[in-house]
């Protein structure tokens, strides 16, 4: 499947904190030109804009490396799925985080008869995954993501895209980011059985560097197009 095909999948991505699904997501809806939709940015942009809402409030247990409620991030990613943009194919990264969040985003497609189409499973080791997540810097005004070792911004502290000042989120201290791995383990691992008793589930080595990565993406969703339903 070229660049900027016509044709795009229905896809979402699995793993850990850390595995790099953001950055897989993001590269692999760049190259099919369909909506990154990854329920984490679409969580913090309300903590942003709509600080003192009930919707907010709901959200911020997040900062303590706590899941969302069910009812309330599922009704913040299917309006994002409801836009014109991912009518014709979407990645979807962050959401299913549980096995009944799963069954509410198949009901959501079905009634719209857009089923999913492929499930990527990232692999990665724990250590690797703590010094990923140890060391991640984020633009609080643009989301731009950094490495202090493996990605680090030209001037360090400032964002090279908007020039804010950087941070480490909350999320990503030791302690939430060991309630993130163990909420991981207890909720969402389960959804590799899921979906592969579904024959969707794909699993692709997350080790490594970042265009190799997105290679072995590509080639676990190759031959995709040939099961897509217009």
């Amino acid at each position: 499947m070229s660049e900027g095909s016509s044709r795009a999948g229905r896809v979402v991505f699995l793993g850990p904190p850390g595995a790099g699904k953001g950055t897989q997501g993001n590269r692999l809806a760049s190259f099919w030109g369909v909506p990154h939709v990854a329920s984490g940015d679409l969580l913090r942009r309300i903590l942003q804009n709509r600080e003192g809402s009930a919707l907010a409030a709901a959200i911020r247990v997040i900062d303590k490396g706590s899941l969302v409620p069910d009812e309330t991030v599922g009704q913040v990613v299917f309006e994002a799925l409801d836009l014109p943009g991912a009518q014709r194919g979407f990645v979807l990264d962050g959401y299913p985080r549980s096995v009944d969040q799963a069954r509410d985003l198949e009901r959501y497609l079905s009634e719209r008869r857009r089923p999913l189409q492929v499930v990527i499973g990232l692999r990665i080791g724990e250590a690797a995954l703590i010094a990923r997540l140890s060391g991640r810097l984020t633009c609080p005004n643009c989301g731009a993501s950094y490495h202090v070792m493996k990605d680090p911004p030209q001037t360090a502290g400032v964002c090279d895209q908007c020039g804010n000042v950087l941070a480490v989120r909350e999320d990503d201290q030791p302690g939430p980011i060991r309630t993130r791995l163990m909420l991981y383990h207890q909720k969402t691992e389960p959804l590799l059985s899921f979906y592969r008793e579904r024959g969707m589930l794909r699993e692709v080595d997350a080790e490594g560097d970042e265009a190799k990565v997105f290679e072995r993406v590509l080639a676990s969703s190759g031959g995709l197009e040939k099961s897509l339903i217009y």
